[in-house]
């Protein structure tokens, strides 16, 4: 929850519109849709999981914006949301949103020194 308390929106549809056009049926927010995914990815949750916790999760619904009675979306709109980000070569544009305003409220530093789990990078590499 304090993800929305902290950082307010986030992820703002514009950073996405490119991949998505503007007629038919409006869908799933992007910009809720990126954060769906930095939460996924975070908690380290199948596509079904991460819907399943937007549909029941209060404080998923709350970092989202959304109201307690929303129906949520299926499973298979993360991997078509996920799919029109490379088509369009936004894939890495959610991590530079995020990297740029915790750098901004000084939670990372720039040119630090990282710790990573090669193991665990290459395991997820190789999964998908």
């Amino acid at each position: 929850m304090r993800v929305r308390d902290e950082l307010g929106e986030q992820f703002s549809d514009a950073e996405f519109a490119q991949a998505f056009g503007v007629r038919g049926r409006r869908g799933w927010s992007p910009g809720q849709l990126a954060l769906v995914t930095v939460l996924q990815f975070a908690e380290n949750l199948t596509d079904r999981a991460a819907a399943h916790r937007v549909r029941f999760g209060m404080d998923v619904k709350y970092a989202l914006g959304m109201e307690l009675d929303d129906p949520g979306f299926d499973a298979s709109v993360l991997s078509e949301f996920r799919a029109r980000l490379v088509e369009h070569g936004l894939e890495e544009r959610a991590l530079d949103l995020l990297l740029t305003t915790l750098k901004d409220k000084g939670l990372v530093k720039a040119g630090g020194r990282q710790r990573t789990d090669s193991t665990r990078v290459l395991a997820v590499r190789y999964e998908t």
